[in-house]
Parts: C-alpha cells; structure tokens; sequence
C-alpha cells in the first residue's frame, strides 16, 4: 500500500496513481499530486497505522456517483485502456451497469453495446475515459481501439493475452492490451474459454495487423516442451489416463496427440523420468492421479 514510486505530477483517472498523504479530514484522507491537485480517499479505505501522514500511496482513481474524482485503494478487474470479461449486474434504458471490482460499478452506454445486454452475462469490454467528463465507461466495440503499429514485434515475443471470441478456426485473444491476435484450435492442447488469460508467443506477424499466437514457446526445445505439455495436457482432460503406451499403434498416437511414435516414445521417456506420468501396462497415468 505505502509506494516506494515517485509522486504522480498530476491525478489521472482509471490509472493507479502514487500520491502523498496530505491532510486528514472527517470524511477521509486527501491525497496530493505534485501539481497540488486533491483527491479523497475515504475513511473506508483508512488504515491509520499503516498509513502515516505525509507517505505516498498507490492508489485508483475513478469518480463517484457525482462524477467527482474518489480514491481506492482497491484495484479493479481492468483499467483505463484495459480488456477484461465483466458481469452485467443492472440495466436500465440508457445502459447497463457491470462488477469490475469497485464499490461503483462500470457504466456502458447503449451506444457502445453491440447487443442489448443481459443482467447476469458476461461481456468483453474495454475501459474508456470521456475526457469532456471525466467518467469511466466499458465499450463492447473494441475493433478501434486495437494498435496497427507492429514495430517491436517479432516471433517468440511473449505477451499476455486475454481470450474474447470463440471463431471457426481458434480463438480470438487480445494481446497485451492492444493488439488482435489468434489462437488456432490444432495449437491448443489445454481447456479454454472466453475471458480466460493466458501467457502467449508471436508466431507471426501478419500484414493484416494481426497476431498469430501459441501457447507454447516457439523453437526447437520449445517443441520438446510442447509435447510435453500437449501429453500431459491431454491426460488431464481425459481424467488422468490414457490408454497409450510405447507399443501403441503410429497413427492412434498421430491422432490423439498429433505426434509421430517416435516422438511420442521420447516424450513418455521424459515425463517417465520427471515424474509427471507413470506407465501401465496399456495406459500412461498422471503421477497425481
């Protein structure tokens, strides 16, 4: 809670802010921006003990139900320019109303829904600000805001994605907060969902500004690892067994874990010897199962 951080130079809204402790009152702490600007933390959010005066503290900022600035010391599910998979919690005719994690939920207008929202379902959204007001709002019209500018990118570039469509091919993932990328469904070798986040890998960089992601590392022990991985994924999917051994059938083995028998019999030597699976006599096992 106390930051180590420099000072912010001036309060931003949907971003954690570092501010100083500047003057108790009776509805809470204000905390200072270098530029002298204010913000309340309320006494809600007060450890006093842990919280001494004139010490900096990382904090949100959001605006309350009077669209004036408010401090949290609370983090939401997404920030500004952020993605996340939120649930719709009211509706009314000019919008709905979504749980991101704070004591006042997010606001999206009718106008940046793609669909009438249900209470109780969940959507992809982005977190904007409305810079003539000063308020927070999620969009569902996410297509804009992705980044064409693919300097920097190359393959094996890790990222953190966030999975938001189930497609005919894959999955359609947002990638480090900015950028669309795809998983393809030969490629995943793990249970996955929309809203899920995952730790990703360029594959490639496509002309189209896209990002044609793995879950796996790309590279020659990265194939090692990635057999690995697809084995002992599988096994899990499969309730921990499989009835697969080093004498069984080449095209069986092609087919459920798209390895080739020789392949296939290295990976099982070397889970054997992590032990992370143990042989039967005509099935592989998770050693914790």
């Amino acid at each position: 809670m106390i930051s180590n951080k420099p000072q912010n130079s001036h309060i931003k809204i949907g971003q954690i802010n570092t501010l100083k402790i500047n003057r108790d009152t009776d509805f809470g702490y204000y905390l200072q921006a270098m530029d002298g600007s204010e913000v309340l933390l309320p006494n809600s959010y007060i450890m006093e003990d842990e919280m001494p005066m004139g010490s900096l503290l990382d904090v949100f900022i959001y605006t309350d139900s009077e669209d004036r600035p408010v401090a949290t010391t609370k983090m939401p599910y997404a920030k500004l320019g952020e993605y996340g998979y939120f649930t719709v919690v009211d509706y009314k005719s000019y919008g709905a109303f979504v749980n991101w994690g704070l004591p006042k939920d997010l606001f999206i207008p009718l106008s940046q829904q793609k669909e009438y929202f249900n209470i109780g379902k969940k959507y992809i959204l982005r977190i904007c600000l409305d810079e003539q007001t000063g308020r927070l709002y999620g969009t569902q019209k996410i297509g804009k805001y992705f980044n064409r500018d693919m300097k920097g990118l190359h393959p094996n570039k890790e990222m953190e994605v966030l999975v938001i469509a189930k497609t005919p091919l894959g999955y359609k993932v947002v990638a480090d907060n900015q950028y669309e990328g795809m998983l393809f469904d030969n490629e995943i070798f793990e249970p996955i969902a929309v809203g899920d986040r995952k730790k990703a890998y360029i594959k490639t960089v496509r002309k189209d500004f896209k990002l044609d992601l793995s879950l796996q590392p790309i590279g020659k022990k990265a194939k090692v690892d990635e057999a690995e991985d697809k084995v002992l994924a599988l096994l899990r999917v499969h309730g921990g067994e499989l009835p697969f051994t080093y004498k069984s059938d080449p095209e069986a083995i092609e087919e459920m874990f798209g390895l080739s028998r020789k392949n296939f019999k290295r990976t099982l030597t070397a889970l054997i010897d992590k032990g992370a699976i143990v042989l039967k006599e005509n099935s592989i096992m998770l050693a914790s199962v």
